[in-house]
């Protein structure tokens, strides 16, 4: 494998496992990790012997081939050393999202059949009464640096091949549960891939990742991305706007990836005069991804630090990227996420037929990257990929003649707020926790610093006293404070369509004419 070119070819067939391994053969030397709050610098050498180390310690615990460990961490050298060390082991990496709410922590940790989790010290807390509550919990691993060291008589789980299942990631749908997406080695690899060729990534290239490693964007775009181009990732313990400039300035950085509410963050943070950008000598580019960003906070941005944004758009089910904008000088179009790189898109009409240039339909992707299914759910896995393997996004939207795609709208009720994408059922199921809501209804509103924010409306049985505030935490509670409406409308009666069921986008409809009341 040649470390400085990256063609296509040379991940062919590979696992994680696998690639690693190419790394430390050819530059075992090379920095491939830096933690920039600690000083951890970790070489691709370094990298393997880690990787192996977290596998040997799975592997005694007696969890199988293929089983499912779970990692409930927050950023930093030692979360994507034990992310790497699960799949190089030919486990199954399950990813908890630590903003997600108890009852969706419980579901993930239940329905994924972990057997093993690995978590920090200041993590644990997060998910102790989910597992107290568990009947047959998964063993909790508190990370420290044994968890890295070399052990004698190493024991390995076996070698993991470009078809062995590597990633369980879960993503809210329409219904009030997550579903688990299942990634292959050869998705994740791909989907790394599809980054390294959008941005022509080298192994010169050094990546900022602020996003968190449950993120899809922060796994596969800045840390696969970077294993698969031979480069290297800067991975801070968490996105602070103060530090930002000076981390990117000091570390080398080329690259970042953020969504478009750390943009909003930065932009303002300097239009208030606190502006560390300094020279940024090495930066080359920023990506945005997870949501659509502003036309107008793009342009400023770009006006205001002299750096291109370049967006695009991805989804957990295709391993992270599918659309994205070419690199000056190259065409960014402004408003659109780009044209397929690495994998095909195309728009679809009612009838299931590629839809003329400029019509409006469902958005569909094919390619190495596309998941394998949805865990345990067979009938949204069939409706979600068609038998030719194209993957359903539910997302609307047009192509222009050059390739270009513009999201329109959206099939699925999604609230995309910073990034994250949230089902409005999650937090319906919570509001219809307390006795008193006999309908309720989540939906989005626009918001200039998440891109959406979350609101609800309700309809009290008759004497009720609850207040505002009281389901709020409820909803704190229950889904997490992310989650939780920022306000709660009361209706003595909610909006209905002809079917009965309730209409969430009218509801937001009026929240945006300013017409929903109390």
């Amino acid at each position: 494998m040649n470390p400085s070119v990256f063609d296509i070819s040379q991940i062919s067939g590979l696992s994680v496992r696998k690639l690693i391994d190419e790394r430390a053969d050819r530059t075992p030397d090379r920095v491939f990790l830096i933690d920039p709050d600690t000083g951890t610098s970790v070489s691709y050498a370094e990298l393997r012997n880690a990787a192996g180390s977290v596998a040997a310690r799975i592997a005694g615990h007696g969890v199988a081939p293929g089983g499912s460990v779970a990692y409930a961490m927050a950023n930093g050298a030692d979360s994507v050393l034990i992310v790497l060390g699960i799949l190089y082991g030919g486990y199954l990496a399950t990813a908890v999202n630590l903003t997600s709410g108890n009852d969706t922590i419980a579901h993930v940790l239940a329905h994924s059949d972990a057997r093993l989790v690995f978590v920090q010290e200041k993590t644990m807390p997060l998910i102790a009464d989910r597992l107290a509550a568990m009947a047959d919990p998964p063993v909790v691993l508190e990370v420290g640096d044994d968890v890295f060291a070399p052990r004698d008589g190493s024991v390995d789980a076996g070698s993991p091949d470009a078809g062995s299942d590597g990633l369980l990631m879960y993503t809210s749908g329409t219904t009030g549960r997550p579903k688990g997406v299942v990634l292959t080695h050869g998705n994740l690899l791909a989907g790394g891939a599809n980054t390294v060729l959008a941005h022509g990534l080298t192994v010169d290239d050094r990546a900022l990742c602020v996003l968190p490693l449950y993120h899809i964007n922060g796994l596969c775009v800045t840390v696969l991305g970077p294993l698969v181009s031979g480069g290297s990732v800067v991975m801070p313990r968490r996105f602070s706007v103060s530090t930002f400039w000076g981390t990117v300035e000091s570390q080398g950085c080329t690259w970042f990836s953020v969504v478009p509410t750390q943009i909003s963050y930065l932009l303002h943070d300097a239009e208030r005069g606190r502006d560390p950008s300094g020279g940024l000598t090495s930066l080359r580019f920023g990506r945005s991804a997870s949501a659509p960003l502003s036309p107008d906070v793009q342009a400023a941005f770009e006006e205001r630090f002299g750096v291109p944004i370049v967006e695009t758009m991805g989804l957990t089910e295709t391993a992270a990227q599918i659309l994205s904008n070419p690199l000056p000088p190259g065409v960014r179009k402004t408003g659109s996420p780009g044209i397929a790189v690495g994998n095909e898109v195309i728009v679809v009409d009612g009838n299931q037929r590629e839809a003329p240039r400029g019509q409006e339909g469902e958005v569909w992707v094919r390619g190495p990257n596309v998941m394998r299914l949805y865990l345990k759910d067979e009938v949204a896995t069939r409706a979600a990929i068609t038998p030719d393997g194209w993957l359903r996004t539910g997302d609307l939207g047009r192509m222009d003649r050059d390739g270009y795609v513009y999201i329109t709208g959206r099939l699925k009720e999604i609230i995309i707020k910073g990034g994250e994408n949230i089902a409005p059922r999650e937090v319906d199921e919570a509001l219809y926790s307390h006795p008193d809501v006999v309908e309720a209804a989540a939906f989005a509103c626009a918001c200039k610093d998440y891109g959406q924010r979350i609101e609800a409306g309700v309809v009290l049985a008759a004497g009720s006293s609850v207040t505002e505030a009281e389901l709020i935490e409820i909803c704190r509670q229950r889904v997490g404070a992310f989650k939780a409406p920022d306000r709660i409308h009361f209706f003595a009666e909610l909006t209905k369509g002809p079917s009965g069921k309730i209409q969430r986008i009218k509801l937001s409809e009026m929240a945006a004419q300013g017409t929903l009341g109390t």
